[in-house]
């Protein structure tokens, strides 16, 4: 009903007011919504690339420890026993060679928490110029810093690792460690016959008389042979020189004893080949008379292995798969 009173002022219409209303506090609330949702976005945004950060920040550390090498252990002024593997074949690039045990020995010695030095030793020998470098070292490192080393075998000390070991004060070793094996050798195949059952020909040209020596396709010449036993004879004496340097009066030479055999840990005691029966604690205990032990053995870096590792899996994985497919590759 619309009011006609002369005079009167026109009311306003409450229904468009009230829209009005409405609709401003719509708006309103819209653009809270808007503005809490894109400062939502951005606090989203700033954690989302922090996150990144972190985990970039914790790859690069975790590569950095998977890739550097060097010992176990750290530097540390309490008192201690100090431990470097040898393990495994000697020979130059492995890690039980002397480019990774004689800097392992050094760090060991020159800290002055390392009460003595163990050499855990568990191999059936190799190269004798490695192990010549290392037995060197370890004469001129105990006279530079007055430590006593020792030797401790697990399974095997034989050859080249025994050329090791005789240069330690003292060597203990289970009774049933395998010791010994003080000779040189150097082996090959010959193929000649089957060559010949082949009818394969061998063609080969040489300018001086002896350098296919040892070739495994031409018959051994007896003037080499010759040559070659007296080269390991020298080699040989070479070995029996600094095995007599290290043992000393405490060897009982034996027709065999350099004959290249080996014998049990508890016959090497009897020998004078070992000083007694021990493992690395009971060394630390009772002969170091310092409990603990730090590794300063240098390893090949984890992520390097690891790599290695991952890549003959992947590889021997194409392989059956192929193989599988009935197309094996070549």
């Amino acid at each position: 009903m619309t009011d006609d009173t002369p005079g009167a002022e026109p009311r306003p219409d409450a229904p468009s007011a009230t829209a009005a209303r409405d609709t401003t506090w719509e708006r309103v609330t819209i653009e809270k919504l808007l503005l809490a949702n894109l400062n939502e976005q951005r606090a989203a945004r700033r954690w989302r690339w922090f996150g990144r950060l972190l985990w970039l920040l914790l790859l690069g550390a975790g590569a950095w420890l998977l890739m550097r090498s060097g010992p176990v252990g750290t530097q540390s002024s309490s008192p201690h026993t100090a431990v470097v593997e040898i393990k495994g074949e000697i020979a130059s690039g492995s890690e039980a060679g002397a480019d990774k045990v004689v800097p392992a020995i050094r760090q060991a010695l020159e800290d002055s928490g390392a009460q003595a030095l163990v050499l855990l030793i568990n191999s059936p020998g190799g190269s004798p110029v490695q192990a010549g470098i290392i037995n060197d070292e370890i004469h001129r490192l105990k006279a530079l810093h007055g430590k006593k080393i020792y030797a401790v075998v697990e399974e095997t000390c034989a050859s080249a690792a025994y050329y090791i070991a005789s240069a330690a004060d003292s060597i203990y070793v289970d009774k049933a460690s395998l010791v010994g094996s003080i000779g040189v050798l150097m082996d090959g195949f010959g193929f000649t016959g089957l060559m010949d059952k082949l009818g394969i020909e061998r063609r080969l040209m040489t300018a001086g008389e002896n350098k296919a020596l040892l070739d495994p396709f031409s018959p051994q010449d007896e003037g080499q042979k010759a040559y070659i036993r007296s080269m390991l004879a020298e080699i040989h004496q070479q070995f029996i020189a600094v095995v007599r340097k290290g043992r000393g009066e405490r060897l009982e030479e034996t027709p065999d004893i350099f004959s290249g055999l080996v014998w049990s840990g508890q016959q090497a005691v009897a020998l004078g080949l070992a000083d007694g029966l021990g493992n690395l604690d009971y060394v630390a205990r009772e002969v170091v008379r310092a409990e603990d032990i730090v590794d300063y053995t240098q390893r090949e870096p984890v992520g390097l292995r690891l790599a290695r590792q991952f890549g003959v899996s992947i590889g021997r994985g194409i392989w059956q798969a192929a193989s599988a497919a009935g197309m094996p590759l070549r």
